[in-house]
């Protein structure tokens, strides 16, 4: 049994490809979140031991389409308990990425990817494109590996 503590961000893409912001403005979404749970959980154990390794961190940062998948992930992670910071971004008032608290990698797996997959799923479903089915569900298998997904 692993004990790398974790943290996972997700981070929706059609900011990026659909909507025109810029890398910088969508990097900044996941500093957001990611530091705003970090706060929050500032007294957790398992906070306080990734934060004391801090040349250590581990981050996965995974893709959701779109703003209606990502309220679906955090509302997965609500059901299993999994603490987490949906960053709504103001004053426009849009979700833009869910940051979960540091949890020892073996513990928050299988929450995180049941929420994430589900959310994916029901994006796959929706889509017209065949073409695009496949590919959504190829990243999809790919991502269950959990390697940190460089491009968005």
């Amino acid at each position: 049994m692993s004990n790398t503590i974790v943290q996972y961000i997700l981070l929706r893409t059609d900011l990026l490809k659909e909507l025109g912001w810029s890398i910088g403005s969508v990097v900044a979404q996941a500093c957001h979140a990611s530091t705003a749970v970090l706060h929050l959980y500032k007294d957790d154990e398992t906070t306080i031991k990734y934060l004391d390794d801090m040349d250590n961190m581990h981050k996965v940062v995974l893709e959701v389409p779109n703003q209606e998948s990502l309220l679906k992930v955090s509302e997965k992670l609500k059901e299993n308990f999994v603490s987490h910071k949906l960053w709504i971004e103001q004053p426009e008032n849009i979700p833009t990425c869910i940051a979960l608290k540091p949890y020892p990698k073996d513990e928050v797996k299988k929450a995180a990817l049941i929420a994430y997959h589900q959310a994916i799923s029901l994006f796959v479903r929706v889509k017209k494109d065949p073409n695009q089915c496949m590919q959504s569900a190829d990243r999809q298998v790919h991502e269950t590996d959990l390697t940190p997904r460089a491009s968005l």
